[in-house]
């Protein structure tokens, strides 16, 4: 519920789990300014529209608004999340693995392995 007692719509959980999700990988990373806030944000009002039109999709959406704000941050800010597993060579950035799905995780196909959980990163950054 909502502080005034009104349940929030699964749409709406599915969205508040998703931006904290994304925003607990950012601030284990420590890019988590407020230009890159501002850009969970957006990407939260895009996928609110979509989930809108597809309700069954809102398993999906942690994965999505991950996605979006990784290739937003590769504009402005570069790769991320770097790859933690790979010790040497050119630094890369994760992958989110299922694309469309739910139960989203960080790979990197490099090294072919599963990192973490959306919002688990800092479990293996620390």
């Amino acid at each position: 519920m909502d502080p005034s007692g009104t349940p929030i719509s699964p749409l709406e959980q599915a969205l508040h789990a998703a931006r904290a999700l994304v925003l607990a990988d950012l601030a284990a990373g420590e890019v988590a300014a407020a230009d890159v806030v501002s850009m969970v944000e957006e990407s939260v009002v895009q996928r609110r529209w979509w989930v809108e039109q597809w309700p069954e999709g809102a398993p999906y959406v942690a994965g999505l608004v991950a996605q979006d704000v990784q290739d937003a941050l590769l504009e402005t800010y570069g790769r991320w999340p770097v790859c933690p597993v790979c010790g040497s060579g050119d630094p890369h950035a994760l992958d989110v693995e299922p694309e469309l799905g739910p139960d989203p995780h960080w790979v990197c196909h490099k090294a072919g392995v599963q990192v973490a959980a959306v919002g688990a990163l800092g479990s293996v950054l620390s």
